[in-house]
């Protein structure tokens, strides 16, 4: 064999090696390129549902208190319209849903910040008015009402819509952090079975490449998992109503100045019962016992601060205590009934809860004997609830409570209203019969 024959069998034998090890490279090249491709999509996809539930978080907190602040303080003239930061708030607020229409990938959170774009819209109409009517003398009380029943209220929707929002990007960044797990798995199989084909050389770098590639994503998942405890908690936080908790404060406090121990005792109790059945653990649809004990406690509350016009009775049999209800459900439809019906008469007032139940459905009843409304004024509410259009004067609450009963449950449930004037209001709110 000449030597020019061994030189090009050696050239053969090396091309040859070289082609197998392409072949034996290549698949492990782009299932490399395959994970890190993937893991760097996901890490994308983390980082921007964080920054949402931040963003959220931090509005969700710091908006409600600051804006009911603001506009109470125009109110009683501490700032003039010129010097008021509603203003700036509410293009600031607008900034925050417009970043977060940008993070959040789902219709439903998509559709929550449309309702929040539309109560940003209604207290632009409220500061608005407020400001028109501080060109006029008689106008104070007014300007107080929109400020109780319709900024408060607003607010509070809005907060409410945004923590929801909260909840179920945590719920995304959940299910992602699944897929990473899931993700991790492939990984390993398919290192294990690319081993088996592979040389020695490759058994080693698939064996060490694993733990090399797991270590970011081990970090990652760590720093989310932090993050996520922390916009949980931060959700949690942010459920608490201020204007009810300053008050139910300020009342313990003057109960322990008069050293009436038994109430303050019963008032931080129930305060305590108050806001452990609001949060619940995130659940959304609680037992009916549970949001009897809610409202029980908040009916307990309020009786000590308005011991001289409120009385209440609870008359749900048993039998109802296993059905499931709404979270917050029944509670604003009863502080309806005080701020709007008992507050407004002269004299004491009762609020009575019952239920009644049917073939295919079931209802609770809160009926007050307070003001009650005029024919057109109930002629509003009720087309506000039906057409989901509150207008200004119109009920939130319940036209909240309607609204979430009819997006869980169908168009046949929801509230229903009957008042006369100068007796009372009954408010019907109709249930499926669901257990679980």
């Amino acid at each position: 064999m000449t030597k020019e024959k061994r030189q090009k069998q050696r050239s053969h034998l090396a091309t040859q090696i070289r082609i197998s090890y392409i072949v034996l490279l290549l698949p492990s090249l782009v299932f490399i390129a395959y994970a890190f491709y993937n893991m760097w999509h996901i890490n994308e996809r983390n980082n921007e549902m964080i920054s949402s539930v931040v963003a959220a978080s931090e509005f969700s907190l710091q908006f409600k208190e600051d804006f009911d602040n603001e506009t109470y303080l125009l109110i009683v003239g501490y700032v003039s319209p010129e010097e008021s930061s509603l203003n700036d708030e509410l293009k600031k607020a607008r900034q925050v849903v417009t970043e977060l229409k940008g993070y959040t990938t789902t219709e439903d959170n998509q559709q929550r910040l449309l309702y929040a774009e539309k109560y940003l819209n209604n207290l632009v109409t409220y500061v608005t008015q407020i400001t028109k009517n501080l060109g006029y003398e008689n106008k104070y009380e007014d300007n107080m009402l929109i400020w109780e029943n319709d900024v408060q209220i607003v607010t509070s929707l809005l907060k409410d819509t945004i923590n929801e929002y909260i909840y179920y990007e945590n719920r995304q960044i959940q299910t992602t952090q699944a897929e990473n797990n899931a993700l991790f798995v492939n990984i390993v199989e398919i290192s294990v079975g690319l081993m088996a084909f592979g040389l020695v050389s490759m058994v080693v770098v698939s064996y060490f490449g694993p733990k090399w590639i797991t270590r970011p994503i081990e970090k990652q998942v760590k720093e989310e998992q932090k993050l996520l405890r922390k916009a949980e908690f931060d959700l949690l936080q942010s459920q608490i109503n201020p204007h009810f908790l300053y008050n139910t404060l300020d009342a313990i406090v003057w109960s322990a100045e008069a050293g009436n121990q038994k109430q303050v005792v019963s008032m931080v109790g129930n305060l305590s019962d108050f806001f452990r059945l609001s949060l619940n653990k995130g659940k959304e649809n609680v037992l009916i016992r549970e949001e009897l004990q809610h409202v029980r406690s908040y009916l307990e509350i309020q009786h000590i601060r308005y011991q001289d016009i409120l009385t209440y009775e609870i008359n749900v049999p048993e039998e109802f205590y296993e059905y499931r209800i709404p979270k917050l459900t029944i509670q604003p439809v009863v502080e309806n009934a005080l701020y709007h019906g008992i507050k407004n008469k002269r004299g004491g007032g009762k609020i009575t809860i019952s239920a009644e139940e049917k073939k295919d459905y079931f209802s609770i009843i809160v009926e007050d004997n307070g003001k009650g409304m005029e024919e057109d004024r109930l002629r509003q509410v009720r087309k506000a609830i039906r057409n989901g259009t509150p207008e200004k004067n119109v009920v939130y609450g319940l036209y909240n409570v309607n609204e979430r009963i009819r997006l869980n449950f169908g168009e046949g449930y929801g509230v229903h209203l009957e008042s006369i004037p100068e007796k009372g209001t009954r408010v019907v709110i109709r249930l499926p019969k669901k257990t679980a």
